[in-house]
């Protein structure tokens, strides 16, 4: 359960461009270093993309892939340390904790999370969560709620 909602930003992404576009404006704010950020949305909606162009942004240059299988992809960053999540496979809350994930959130660094939801309970409050719904074509509609004063930081 997340704390009460502080600020929430609707957007339309026409193309993957917008996406890009959204990415790298987040990757400009400095809040960013140590955020916690759940992306939300059905197979397909644009997560690993939006990860991807947030991570290049950041100047990752190399392979940007998804962590589907390995659960988390670590990258070294410029500002620190950034790890990309994805519970999708979690069954139970339980495999979190036995990952040993609570080091890293408790730790710095930017945590950027995909199906957060199969973590259970287990996981900090994020600062934003992008929610994604495909639309017709490349469109999606965009939900970007701050859960937290570093949240809305990013939102501005």
């Amino acid at each position: 359960m997340h704390p009460p909602i502080l600020e929430t930003l609707q957007e339309h992404w026409r193309d993957e461009a917008a996406c890009a576009d959204r990415a790298q404006t987040l990757a400009a704010n400095p809040a960013l270093r140590d955020a916690f950020i759940e992306l939300q949305g059905p197979l397909g909606a644009g997560k690993t993309t939006f990860t991807r162009h947030l991570l290049r942004a950041l100047g990752v240059a190399g392979p940007v892939k998804s962590p589907s299988y390995a659960v988390v992809e670590p990258y070294e960053l410029a500002t620190g340390p950034a790890w990309h999540f994805d519970f999708y496979r979690f069954a139970d809350e339980r495999e979190w904790e036995d990952a040993g994930f609570r080091d890293i959130f408790a730790g710095p660094g930017l945590k950027l999370v995909e199906w957060a939801d199969n973590a259970g309970e287990t996981l900090p409050a994020p600062d934003l969560r992008l929610e994604l719904t495909p639309l017709e074509g490349d469109h999606r509609a965009v939900t970007t709620h701050a859960y937290t004063p570093r949240g809305q930081e990013l939102l501005r």
